[in-house]
């Protein structure tokens, strides 16, 4: 199979801190949404991805090329953006574009401006002058503008007005239905992946916990919940994870339904849980662990 985006025992080592080894994979015409706590390694793993940082282990290939051996080329094809202003604040958007146009083999001008027009953004103003939603549009239109395969955004809704976030996930489908472009997507607002991701790469104190489908998470899951007298028999069976104990009795997260309607049925609550929920679970099963 031919993957846009290929990560194969990722490792990297800080004082303090390793990551991996994670490996993952992102076909064409697929959002993938990369989760976990602050601090779990998913700015590391971009870092790496854009080869911004060295890896200590592992390879990692984009369009079926060596990254460590063709980046330049790489770079060409993909749009980054970021959740910091990282653009020249005294530039307008015209004088920005003329410093970025010239590193894109393939920047489209008409593109460009067919953006920033679609954004409603105001060319003669500055960039210090932007709002953070007009500066995150900014970045959209350059990421955009010079026909991108791979899409990469770290924390992009962090901070925004729903009604933006709103516009940017209705802009992440239209983009998809290109079906040789992917996008790779950080974010910690779960709802917002929910939404609109194909995939989901969970990694926690930098460890790959899963690497899955979301229809695939939410169908195969469920919140359990239940009196305090059910937790010791549900925990013996080990069909529990991540606990978390209220006045009511218990709350954890399932992946063997059947067993547990089994044994169970009528004594405890099954829901289907939101992203959110099967992240918070399982970290909290994984620090207890």
């Amino acid at each position: 199979m031919s993957y846009i985006l290929d990560v194969k025992d990722l490792r990297k080592e800080y004082k303090g801190f390793s990551l991996g080894p994670l490996s993952f994979q992102l076909e064409p015409g697929y959002i993938m949404g990369l989760i976990g706590p602050n601090g779990s390694g998913k700015s590391t793993t971009i870092k790496a991805i854009l080869g911004l940082i060295r890896p200590n282990g592992g390879s990692i290939r984009i369009f079926g090329k060596d990254q460590a051996k063709e980046m330049q080329a790489i770079k060409q094809q993909i749009g980054f953006v970021y959740d910091q202003n990282h653009f020249y604040d005294e530039f307008t958007i015209g004088e920005m574009k003329k410093v970025i146009a010239g590193f894109y083999e393939y920047w489209d001008n008409s593109l460009f401006s067919q953006y920033i027009d679609r954004f409603n953004l105001p060319v003669r103003k500055k960039i210090k002058e932007f709002s953070k939603g007009m500066k995150m549009k900014f970045s959209l239109a350059v990421a955009l503008s010079h026909h991108a395969r791979l899409i990469i955004m770290d924390e992009p809704t962090s901070g925004l007005d729903p009604i933006f976030r709103s516009e940017l996930l209705d802009l992440l489908l239209e983009i998809i239905q290109d079906e040789e472009k992917a996008i790779f997507f950080s974010s910690h607002i779960t709802s917002d992946l929910e939404r609109v991701a194909d995939y989901i790469t969970f990694i926690h104190n930098g460890n790959l916990i899963f690497s899955e489908s979301k229809d695939d998470l939410l169908d195969t899951y469920r919140i359990v919940k239940g009196g305090p007298d059910l937790l010791e028999p549900l925990q013996e069976e080990g069909l529990l994870t991540g606990v978390i104990n209220n006045q009511f009795g218990f709350e954890a997260l399932t992946a063997d339904v059947a067993a547990v309607n089994d044994r169970f049925k009528g004594q405890v609550i099954m829901d289907k849980p939101s992203l959110e929920q099967i992240m918070v679970h399982m970290a909290r099963g994984e620090q207890y662990a």
